[in-house]
This record gives C-alpha cells, structure tokens and sequence, in this order.
C-alpha cells in the first residue's frame, strides 16, 4: 500500500508560491524580501543559491529604506502634479487643469467639436485627467481658441511637471489608425522645439482647419518647453492622421512622465536641471 503525501507546510523551502498568491498580492512588492516573510520560497532551485544571488537579495534589503523612500514619494505625486490656468485676453477665456497621475478623465468643451475630440484621446490614451473649458471669437475663426488652449495645456504642463525629478523623460510611440500611422518622439527636456512632418490631405475636417494642428503643438511645444517630433509614416485619410498623431502624442508623452524608480528621484539630466530655458 502507498505511503499518501505529505501536504508541504507553510514553512517547507519548496512550498509552492502559487498556495501563497492571494498573501502577496496584498502586500508592496518590497515586502517580498523583508524578515517578515522569511518562509517564501526565494529559491526553491538550490542552483540558484549563488553567492552572487543571494547577495542581490542582501542588496534589495539593505535598502529597503531607501525605496520606502521613493514609493512613498511616487504616492505623494498626484496631489502634486496637476497643473491649472486660466488664460483670458480680447479674444478667448481659457481654463484648463490638467493630473499626469489621472486615470483618462475628458472634460473639455472648447467650442471647436473636432479639437474635443482630440483632447479626448490626450487624456485616454496618456491616463490624464484633462479639463478643458473655453470659450472665443469662433465666429471669426477657431485660431485664437485653438492657439490659446494649447497654450494653455502646455503651461498647465509645466506646472504639473514642477522640477521633473524622477521622470523617464523621453518618450517614443509610434501609432496606427486604419491606413495612417504616425510617430512621436519627444524629451521633456525644458528646450522648446517642433519638427513636424504632417501632410494632411484636405484643408478641413469637418469645420476644423488642418493647419490648426501643427499650430497646435507649436503652442504646447512654447510654454512646456518640450522637444517634439512627430513624422507621418503613412496615411491618406485626414480624420485618421491627425487622431493617431493625438494618440502616439499622448502615449508617447505618458511615458516621458511616469517615473523611473532606478533614479531614486533624481533629475535626469547630466546637468542636474531640467528648467524651462
């Protein structure tokens, strides 16, 4: 007759980390290698016993403090990092707010329906928050309005950014929609620039000038301080290539300001300074 097994106990160095799934998920990553948990199976091969693992692992909590630190600092940032105008001259009366540590809120109203469209794919695709209320001279054209929100947004940035300790900085996405793809690069460098390499087709879509874009983000690119590529991979359909340029812009611009913990918040510039020049 065969011996039953053994059920393995909670303190067996070979216990499966699977029976332990719902323990870990309920505590921070870090809690992984704290004394508290001495029983979980680090190294359920013993080949990995290496002097040189095991000292990885002494290196992971001998700074455990330190990281402590830095989470701590990552959970503090969305009280910080919103950004708020309100812009009123002649011509438009301008509010925007913007959280880069939203979930993808859209709450914009500008008068100019294509433009809230594409402010929908900011926030969606960047996980911003973005609220946008304005009001302008549309009856003449939807330039000034269209100049003026940028604007807005783009120190709205700036503000939300602070000294930008911490960040990735650059970002790179390239998206498809249909037929049209395009590619953002960006570095949140404090630098203005655009180099924009649009060839939209018609002049309008719907009532929405197509020159409006690259204006657009000339305007965002001057009160950030961002440096902005965006290069047109393919596309024909108008409607098609200015959205995916909002998407990649927005995705691209998501990872340039999420935070690179490995830098322990520091600012990511060998200068030691990322300012608005």
């Amino acid at each position: 007759m065969s011996t039953p097994l053994r059920s393995l106990s909670l303190s067996s160095p070979f216990s499966s980390p699977c029976a332990h799934r719902k323990t870990l998920r309920a505590q921070p990553w870090h809690a992984l290698f704290s004394e508290s948990l001495p029983r979980i199976p680090c190294f359920p091969n013993a080949k990995l016993k290496s002097p040189l693992n095991l000292s990885l692992v002494a290196s992971v909590n001998s700074h455990t403090t330190e990281t402590n630190n830095v989470t701590a600092a990552a959970h503090q940032t969305p009280s910080c990092r919103i950004g708020e105008v309100r812009r009123v001259t002649k011509e438009t009366n301008v509010h925007v707010k913007i959280n880069l540590d939203g979930s993808g809120i859209s709450d914009s109203t500008t008068g100019i329906p294509f433009l809230d469209h594409m402010l929908d794919q900011l926030a969606s695709h960047g996980l911003f928050d973005v609220y946008v209320k304005a009001s302008g001279d549309t009856h003449i054209d939807d330039h000034h309005t269209n100049e003026d929100v940028a604007l807005a947004i783009g120190t709205a940035l700036l503000q939300a950014l602070g000294d930008r300790k911490g960040i990735n900085r650059f970002g790179h996405f390239s998206a498809p929609l249909d037929e049209a793809a395009i590619e953002v690069i960006l570095d949140l460098s404090g630098r203005p620039h655009l180099s924009c390499g649009l060839i939209i087709p018609t002049e309008r879509v719907g009532t929405y000038d197509t020159q409006l874009v690259e204006h657009f983000f000339q305007s965002l690119v001057n009160t950030s301080g961002m440096t902005l590529h965006i290069r047109q991979l393919a596309g024909k359909n108008s409607h098609h290539i200015i959205e995916a340029t909002f998407k990649a812009f927005a995705r691209a611009l998501r990872q340039a300001t999420e935070f690179d913990l490995r830098r322990h918040g520091s600012i990511p510039s060998s200068k030691g300074v990322l300012s608005r020049s």
